[in-house]
């Protein structure tokens, strides 16, 4: 393993391996068959990526999406490994160049979708046959069960690698995957004698919850409003739902874009280039996006609609906080949504197939509906377990009291016994309000049980249905018009005088504020300097820019943050920080201690490397610069008449604050450039701004002069940042 570890400092910038990434990258080397299921930024990559540099040749890498492959490509060159891919975006020239580079041996890894190893009867696996392979990886592979929640036919050619190439280990990674599909995983690959590694699921970091979906979009506006400097995926279910939202946001001053499979190739490419370069800070797309996305700095996922299934909202939420800081996972939840989706459900043909997939979908429900710890029920469901009390979901931090709900929940099971167990959860509430819609039978208005329950509205009991169901006393009927079933346990409150003692929520906590992420996440006894923490995610950006690559690929938010707390002087001190190995640190070390220096000797700071223990990943202290609704606030105002002076005078907030929210405004295409300066003076900013890779207002109002002011010459920018926008 000494090697091993010797090319993760060197090249990854690790000082140890996590989770199973040890006794994968072990038996990998050991030319043995491995299976690893492990989370969403557990650092499945390496598993693969390290052994590829130890053994001779190349490893070839089946991966699903074009995206990923760039992603994970960009990263290994800018770590100095000489990786590249074969896929369709690719000219005839690019990949003549590329087949020239492997079969000259230059290449260490080599990244190809499944259907270039199934394209003209396996041509290509019969050219491997001429290459030195080091080992397979398959990436994502829940894609080649039938029982996986994204399974794709070209996976299944991948059956015949272990018969061509009976030598060379393979390896499967998923991020999610129950026993069925990890047995059918291992069946499909036809995999020898597996080493099956399971990590944890528990991703520590994530803060889960869910809340009632009324007022969807004022709760996401507010949410943005209170984290304005956070990225972040909002998951639709329909694109028509995702379109709608995305121009919904704009409108409300948010920077963002949406995706789904109907827009052209280019579209989706270019948007989500965009997205993980920071140059669009909320993505709002169906499931179509985010495999795979190696997005380091998403710090929030939100469900706007239900997900089909566990594994689908698992990985899904798991594409924030990659970088290991705290983020949040946020569903908004109505039933609504679940009598959709079971329609969905239903395969034709296929009852096998319909029945898993409303059993799945069940689950999902159940999740959402529960009153127990949801990081509990999430390690329950992939086989592990968990005390509960996680201090980190809506469950475990909302304030709760007991009641005694015998005799509601009497009137409810009675309702359901009279209407002899036929009917769904809204008929019956119907029929115990008394309702005069036509569904109700003269039949039911006799029976003594109708019009009981007129003490509770709707939401009253639709909340205890819920609660009784999770408690047992009743249950669910498995179908796509499911019905309401009683247990032994309701049959004990209707004939033996069984009571029913319940919790209800005293106050339900909800998706964390700025101040309470604080308090959640203290930063311990070092601050980060939260000035040059801003000024390195610049540099990185410039950095990024020259390269044409995501600005995490550089580094992280993580390294960035450990940066602006420790302040290291020297390359040597460059060693501790997570994510500089030494190509990093000779690549770019010199300009990042360039501006750590200048800021420490304006500050009269020095080194604190000294203080640093390992693998401590802080949070940036995060001070609440807007109030909720902040922006929205300025746009109202400023549409009803009011100057940006006034604006700035009656919210007592500086004159620079409201200017800097109404470019927000323009930049998104809601306010027009030419509402708040001279139309004529525009076009002379944007001929300066174009000759800039990141515009800058200071050199452009130095090389225009006094005519121009800084306003003027930030809202000619947001304009052009626009217009480029608008070109895709």
């Amino acid at each position: 393993m000494e090697k091993s570890t010797e090319i993760l400092q060197q090249y990854f910038g690790y000082d140890s391996f996590r989770l199973n990434q040890a006794s994968a990258v072990e038996n990998v080397i050991a030319k043995k068959d491995t299976f690893v299921l492990m989370p969403t930024g557990g650092g499945k990559s390496l598993c693969y990526q390290v052994p590829a540099l130890v053994l001779e040749g190349t490893a070839i890498v089946i991966s699903p999406l074009i995206a990923l492959m760039k992603d994970q490509v960009d990263a290994l060159r800018v770590n100095g490994i000489s990786a590249a891919f074969l896929n369709s975006s690719m000219n005839p020239l690019e990949q003549n160049d590329t087949f020239h580079q492997l079969k000259n041996g230059k290449l260490k890894l080599l990244y190809v979708a499944p259907e270039k190893l199934s394209a003209d009867n396996g041509s290509f696996l019969n050219f491997l046959k001429e290459i030195n392979i080091s080992l397979f990886a398959v990436d994502e592979a829940h894609c080649v069960s039938h029982w996986g929640h994204d399974f794709r036919p070209d996976y299944l050619f991948l059956n015949g690698l272990k018969k061509q190439f009976p030598q060379t280990p393979i390896i499967a990674l998923t991020a999610s995957a129950d026993e069925i599909t990890k047995q059918d995983i291992i069946k499909q690959l036809n995999l020898q004698k597996p080493t099956v590694l399971i990590s944890s699921f528990d991703r520590a970091n994530i803060k889960y919850f869910v809340q009632p979906k009324q007022s969807v979009l004022n709760h996401i506006v507010q949410y943005l409003n209170e984290h304005p400097n956070d990225s972040g995926i909002i998951y639709c279910l329909s694109r028509k739902g995702t379109e709608d939202l995305a121009n919904n946001l704009k409108e409300n001053g948010v920077n963002a874009a949406f995706y789904h499979a109907g827009i052209s190739s280019a579209e989706r490419a270019q948007v989500q280039d965009d997205f993980i370069k920071d140059k669009i800070r909320v993505m709002v797309a169906t499931i179509a996006f985010g495999m795979g996305i190696d997005k380091s700095n998403v710090r929030f996922v939100m469900h706007a609609d239900l997900p089909k299934n566990i594994e689908s909202y698992y990985q899904e939420t798991g594409r924030a906080g990659r970088d290991g800081l705290p983020s949040e996972a946020i569903l908004f939840y109505s039933n609504a949504d679940v009598m959709k989706l079971k329609k969905f459900a239903m395969v034709e043909g296929n009852e096998e197939q319909s029945s898993l997939m409303l059993r799945k979908l069940q689950q999902m429900t159940d999740f959402a509906e529960m009153q127990k710890c949801r990081r509990q029920y999430l390690m329950e469901y992939f086989g592990e377990s968990h005390p509960g009390n996680c201090n980190s979901c809506d469950y475990c931090l909302s304030d709760f009291e007991n009641w005694d709900a015998t005799i509601d929940a009497q009137k409810l099971l009675s309702a359901v016994y009279r209407l002899k167990e036929r009917y769904g959860k809204n008929l019956i509430i119907d029929f115990l309000r008394g309702s005069k819609g036509v569904k109700i039978t003269d039949y039911m208005r006799n029976l003594p049980t109708y019009g009981i329950g007129t003490n509770g509205d709707k939401t009253f009991w639709q909340n205890l249905i819920k609660q009784l169901i999770i408690n047992d006393f009743l249950r669910e009927s498995n179908e796509e018009f499911s019905v309401l079933k009683l247990t032994e346990a309701s049959n004990e409150v209707l004939f033996n005088k069984r009571t029913v003692h319940l919790q209800k929520v005293k106050e339900l906590a909800k998706a964390v504020t700025v101040e309470e992420l604080e308090t959640s996440y203290p930063i311990n006894e070092i601050d980060t300097n939260l000035e040059l923490f801003d000024e390195l995610r610049i540099l990185r950006r410039q950095q990024a820019e020259q390269e044409n690559v995501p600005p995490y690929v550089i580094f992280s938010d993580a390294s960035l943050m450990e940066l602006a707390t420790y302040l290291p002087n020297t390359k040597e001190e460059l060693e501790q920080i997570s994510g500089f190995g030494a190509f990093k640190i000779e690549k770019y070390g010199e300009i990042f201690l360039n501006i750590i220096s200048d800021y420490c000797n304006k500050n009269n700071l020095s080194s604190k490397i000294a203080e640093k223990t390992p693998k401590i990943k802080r949070a940036p202290k995060k001070t609440n610069k807007y109030e909720a609704g902040t922006y929205t606030t300025t746009f109202q105002m400023y549409k009803d008449g009011n100057s940006v002076e006034d604006i700035a005078k009656i919210r007592n907030l500086s004159l620079n604050t409201i200017q800097n929210h109404l470019a927000n405004f323009v930049e998104v295409g809601t306010i027009k450039a030419s509402e708040l300066m001279d139309i004529n003076k525009i076009d002379p900013i944007i001929s300066l701004a174009k000759t800039q890779t990141i515009p800058s207002l200071k050199a452009i109002k130095e090389e225009l002069g006094e005519d121009y002011s800084y306003f003027e010459i930030h809202i000619a920018v947001a304009f052009y940042k626009w217009q480029e926008r608008e070109k895709i």
